[in-house]
């Protein structure tokens, strides 16, 4: 059966206290709202609609940068979660199929979760994703017979028996979309606060002849981020369990509580990464390469039997080629490093193409900005570029050509050709000598006057 997430995304978290929604703070470099959707992933969804309110147009400009296809809807006034979830009526009108609801600010809903609500509706028509609590404290609590899932009781309104029970409620639903709107309908605000709450679409599902049931998962899934403190406790979370992920993929970490993942960060197996290396979005990292110490990576790719590092620095763009070598205090950005190329030392390579088999020496820059446009860099194989060139772009070094050390490169150098772009040197005898003699004895004048 199709299937459509809900994903409730618009709450303002004025616990906070930041002018950013609450949903847009990260976890491992991506906002929380998109951790939910990376584990709705796991239904192959037909259909996703975003429900967001306060700071909706950040909100919504973030999710089309996920993923195009989202369906925004707005929640211009918050009257509770069922409200919520009634915005996103509209945009499944035509939809056949089941509706999940989620929520944008508890990002550690496992895939498997969410695949074991899946299967339970096809024996119940809602069902609700609970969990044990270790100090139950005020959360709603589920009342069970057996596997039927009698009402959802909140606290306030629970008797002491209903206290005593400690399997909570975490807010996720599950229902084919049809019938969860028509339930929604029926949500009425007579409680304290004015509002429509989603759980109770439970007890109007039995009184209209339906089913519902409960699937649990650990507590430690449904952790909501409320403050500034857990947005903290779940980054750490978050952290140990990719280290945690990586080791198991048989990757080395030599001092995994010093590595810092992103949520789309792939290593692949048999890749040794040393102390102190970070890891932004957009990176993949194939198998069998090593990755130095105090190395940054962000939006760039490296294949196969690769080194970088120590103290580098791969940035959106860079792609390495296999068994490449990136050396100690080297930058690489939207450029192409070929099979077998080192870049050993001290050097700026940006927006270029560099080919298989070549030297790049220490101190080599390719100029690529004439501050207005980028311009790019060609290098072909086997060539060898002298310790501190200065490669101007526009600029093509050709296969197996050379340039001295010292060059500025300002024209296409043709293929084995050694290039020498650098000023006459001029040796002017003891003229060292004199000059310091001369800054010596003015020195000496100047503090005497003092």
């Amino acid at each position: 059966m199709a299937t459509a997430l809900i994903l409730l995304a618009a709450g303002q978290g004025t616990r906070m206290n930041s002018d950013l929604p609450k949903v847009l703070h990260p976890i491992g470099n991506a906002p929380l709202f998109a951790h939910a959707l990376a584990s709705g992933s796991a239904l192959e969804p037909e259909r996703t609609v975003l429900v967001v309110g306060h700071g909706g147009d950040l909100v919504a400009a973030e999710a089309a940068r996920i993923d195009e296809d989202i369906v925004i809807a707005r929640q211009e006034e918050q009257l509770g979660t069922a409200h919520a979830v009634l915005q996103a009526k509209d945009a499944l009108a035509a939809f056949e199929g089941d509706a999940i609801v989620l929520y944008g600010d508890t990002p550690f809903i496992s895939e498997d979760t969410i695949l074991r609500m899946a299967e339970a509706r096809k024996s119940a028509d809602v069902v609700v994703l609970g969990f044990e609590a270790a100090d139950p404290a005020r959360y709603g609590r589920l009342v069970m017979e057996g596997d039927r899932l009698t009402r959802i009781v909140e606290y306030k309104d629970a008797t002491e028996a209903q206290r005593a029970i400690t399997f909570c409620n975490s807010g996720l639903i599950a229902a084919e979309a049809s019938v969860l709107f028509e339930l929604l309908d029926q949500v009425g605000n007579d409680n304290a606060a004015g509002e429509y709450y989603l759980p109770d679409i439970v007890e109007i599902a039995w009184k209209t002849g339906r089913t519902a049931t409960a699937v649990a998962c650990d507590e430690a899934e449904t952790l909501g981020v409320n403050t500034r403190a857990e947005l903290a406790r779940a980054e750490a979370i978050f952290q140990s369990a990719k280290r945690a992920e990586a080791l198991d993929n048989g990757v080395t970490l030599m001092a995994p509580e010093t590595v810092f993942f992103s949520l789309d960060t792939y290593i692949g197996r048999d890749t040794v990464v040393e102390p102190n290396v970070i890891f932004g979005p957009g990176v993949t990292v194939e198998s069998g390469a090593r990755l130095r110490a105090f190395s940054h990576f962000e939006g760039c790719h490296v294949s196969m039997g690769a080194t970088v590092g120590p103290f580098a620095r791969l940035r959106p763009g860079a792609e390495l080629a296999n068994n490449a070598h990136i050396g100690n205090f080297v930058e690489v950005k939207n450029a192409l490093i070929g099979e077998g190329t080192k870049v050993n030392h001290l050097t700026y390579i940006g927006d270029a193409d560099i080919g298989d088999g070549t030297n790049i020496g220490a101190g080599t820059i390719t100029c690529n900005y004439d501050g207005v446009f980028k311009h790019r860099t060609v290098v072909g194989r086997n060539a060898f570029i002298g310790s501190n060139t200065m490669l101007v772009a526009p600029v093509t070094v050709g296969d197996e050509a050379m340039t001295a050390s010292g060059s500025v490169i300002t024209s296409n150098v043709e293929a084995g050709a050694l290039a020498i772009g650098r000023a006459k040197q001029v040796n002017k005898p003891m003229l060292a000598v004199r000059m310091f003699e001369k800054l010596k004895s003015l020195k000496a004048k100047k503090q005497k006057g003092q």
